[in-house]
C-alpha cells in the first residue's frame, strides 16, 4: 500500500495552514500559556510567603498588662506588637488582620499558681494568606511555653531533659524535585491541553471548514482513496500539534530552569533535558489519538463554528484530571495506567518528582493509548468511506 497521496494531502494541508492565523496561533502561541501562568503562579506565591515570612511577625493583642513578661519576649523575638481591632473576630474574618492574641484577666492568676495559663489565639486558618502568621505566632507561643516550662523545673532542682524523654531528628528522603512537585504537578494538566489544542483549528479547518466552502465534495469524487484523503489531514493535524508539544516542552524547560524557586519558597528544581526527553517520549502516544479525535468530532459538525464550540471544550476532559492530581496525587498503578492520558499524566508526575518508572506501566499505557488512537483513527476512515 503507497502513501503517495496521503503525503501530498498532508504537505499541502500543512503550507496552506502555515497562513491561517488561528492554526498558527493555537500551535505557537496557546501552548506557551501553560508556562506562562505557571511562571506567574509561582512567582507570585512565592514573594508573597517569602515576604510574610522575613517582614516582622505582626501581632495585634488584647490584654498586655495581663501578661508584660511574655510581651517582653515576644518583642525580643522580633514580634511587633499592635494594638487590637475593636472587633478581634470580624476583623480576621474580614481579612485585615491575619491574627488577634487575647490574654484574658484569669493569666496572670493562673499562672502565679503555675497551672495551665488560657490564651486565646483568634485566626482564620482557611485564609493561605495567613498561614504563615499563625504558624510563626504559635511557634513563639511555644518557644515561650518551654523556655517558662524549663525555669519552672530548675527552680525545683529537677533537671528539664527528664520531660523530654524522646529526641527526635528528622531525617527526610525528599529530593528537591519531590519537594517541587506539589507545584509541578501542573506541568501535566498543561501540557496535555496543549496537545488537544495544537492542532485543532487545522483540524476544523481540513473537516467542517471545507464542509462549509464547499471544497469537500470535489476532493471526496476525486480518484484519491479516502484512506490516503483522512491519513493525510490526520498526519498534517499530527504535524501542528507535535509541534505545540515540543514548544511546550521546551519552554516549560527554560521557565522552570529560570525561576528560583530556592529564593521564594525555600526549593531547588531544576528540569533537565533527559526529563524533558522522557517526558515527550511518555505523551507521543497521545499525539495521535488525540489528532483522530479532533478529526471525527469536526466531520460531525457542518460549520466552523460549531466545530469550534464543539472542539473548544474537548481539552478540557483529558487535562482535568491532571489539575486534581495537583491537589489530590494518586499513586501510580496498572490499571490506571489503561486509561489513555490519565495514565500519562500519573507517569509525567513520577518524572517530575524524579522516581523511578515501572516498565510495565510504560508499555500498558503506551500500548492502550495507541490502540484507542488506531481505534479512532480506522472510525475516521470509515466515516469518509461513507461520504
Amino acid at each position: 500500500m503507497t502513501l503517495g497521496g496521503a503525503w501530498i494531502v498532508m504537505r499541502k494541508e500543512v503550507v496552506d495552514n502555515l497562513r491561517d492565523r488561528r492554526t498558527l496561533a493555537a500551535a505557537l502561541f496557546y501552548p506557551l500559556l501553560g508556562p506562562v501562568l505557571l511562571v506567574l503562579l509561582l512567582t507570585v506565591i512565592g514573594r508573597s510567603f517569602s515576604d510574610r515570612a522575613e517582614s516582622a511577625l505582626e501581632l495585634p493583642l488584647i490584654g498586655a498588662e495581663h501578661a508584660p513578661n511574655l510581651v517582653r519576649f515576644l518583642t525580643q523575638q522580633g514580634a511587633e506588637i499592635l494594638p487590637a481591632p475593636p472587633d478581634p473576630e470580624a476583623a480576621v474574618k474580614a481579612g485585615d488582620v491575619d491574627l488577634v492574641l487575647v490574654i484574658p484577666a484569669s493569666f496572670t492568676e493562673q499562672f502565679r499558681a503555675g497551672e495551665p495559663a488560657s490564651l486565646q489565639l483568634i485566626s482564620d486558618e482557611s485564609r493561605q494568606s495567613a498561614t504563615i502568621s499563625i504558624r510563626r505566632a504559635r511557634q513563639l507561643l511555644d518557644a515561650y511555653s518551654g523556655q517558662v516550662s524549663a525555669l519552672r523545673l530548675l527552680a525545683r532542682g529537677i533537671s528539664p531533659v527528664v520531660v523530654q524523654p524522646l529526641s527526635i531528628e528528622d531525617l527526610s528522603v525528599a529530593t528537591p524535585q519531590s519537594q517541587a512537585a506539589g507545584f509541578m504537578n501542573m506541568t501535566g494538566y498543561f501540557l496535555i491541553y496543549s496537545i488537544f489544542i495544537g492542532g485543532m483549528y487545522l483540524a476544523i479547518d481540513t473537516t467542517a471548514g471545507e464542509r462549509e466552502r464547499k471544497s469537500l465534495e470535489p476532493l471526496l469524487l476525486s480518484p484519491l482513496p479516502r484512506r490516503e484523503l483522512v491519513l493525510g489531514k490526520l498526519g498534517a493535524t499530527l504535524v501542528f500539534t507535535l509541534v505545540a508539544v515540543v514548544e511546550t516542552l521546551l519552554a516549560f524547560g527554560i521557565v522552570l530552569n529560570r525561576i528560583p524557586l530556592e529564593d521564594y519558597l525555600g526549593i531547588r528544581f531544576g528540569l533537565s533535558g533527559a526529563a524533558i526527553l522522557r517526558v515527550f517520549l511518555i505523551v507521543l502516544p497521545i499525539l495521535p489519538l488525540a489528532s483522530a479525535l479532533q478529526i471525527i468530532i469536526a466531520s460531525f459538525t457542518r460549520s466552523f463554528k460549531e466545530a469550534q464550540n464543539y472542539l473548544s471544550m474537548l481539552p478540557l476532559v483529558p487535562a482535568l484530571p491532571g489539575l486534581f492530581l495537583a491537589f489530590l496525587p494518586v499513586k501510580p498503578s496498572l490499571w490506571a495506567m489503561l486509561i489513555p492520558t490519565f495514565g500519562q499524566q500519573l507517569l509525567i508526575n513520577q518524572v517530575m518528582r524524579d522516581e523511578p518508572i515501572a516498565s510495565a506501566h510504560l508499555v500498558v499505557s503506551a500500548g492502550t493509548t495507541l490502540v484507542a488512537a488506531v481505534l479512532l483513527i480506522g472510525l475516521a476512515v470509515r466515516l469518509y468511506e461513507r461520504e
